[in-house]
């Protein structure tokens, strides 16, 4: 969990390259998974200051998010990467990418797991269970700049 006073550490940020900023990039709507309120306004802040058309959806767990996912598909405004908290009650954001990597229809979803928790046991569960990146909270917009963007490109060569 990240503590309040660390979301200062979050400064305003280029947030894309222009290659992503296209509209063809595929990556137009955001889930933010945190069981912490404030920690999903500010992803989502960093991310809508910078992309101005993108749409964000957030969850306070795995199971809201996997309900949204699904409702967001059924409104024909399906989800294109999920920002997951690994520590969360109901349903943990392990289980969450784990789920997700077992749905046809979702499994394509690039996945960035963002934890307070920074054991090798974990990166690697998270690597294992089809993470598509790792962040360590608490983090600076820089770090989250740069991992998006390593994981847009990767996206980009999958293409």
């Amino acid at each position: 969990m990240c503590p309040s006073n660390q979301l200062a550490a979050f400064d305003r940020f280029e947030l894309m390259t222009e290659a992503v900023r296209a509209p063809s990039c595929g990556f137009g709507h955001f889930l933010i998974v945190d069981d912490i309120s404030s920690m999903r306004r500010v992803i989502s802040s960093l991310l809508k200051d910078q992309l101005r058309h993108l749409k964000i959806s957030e969850a306070a767990c795995g199971k809201t998010a996997l309900q949204t996912l699904t409702s967001s598909m059924n409104a024909g405004s399906p989800i294109d990467f999920v920002v997951t908290d690994w520590n969360m009650p109901n349903m943990d954001g392990i289980t969450l990418l784990r789920t997700i990597r077992e749905v046809p229809h979702l499994k394509h979803l690039p996945v960035l797991m963002v934890t307070a928790e920074a054991t090798k046991d974990m990166i690697l569960a998270a690597a294992h269970a089809g993470a598509d990146g790792y962040i360590v909270k608490p983090f600076n917009a820089h770090t989250l700049k740069t991992k998006l963007d390593q994981i847009f490109a990767k996206r980009r060569q999958a293409n």
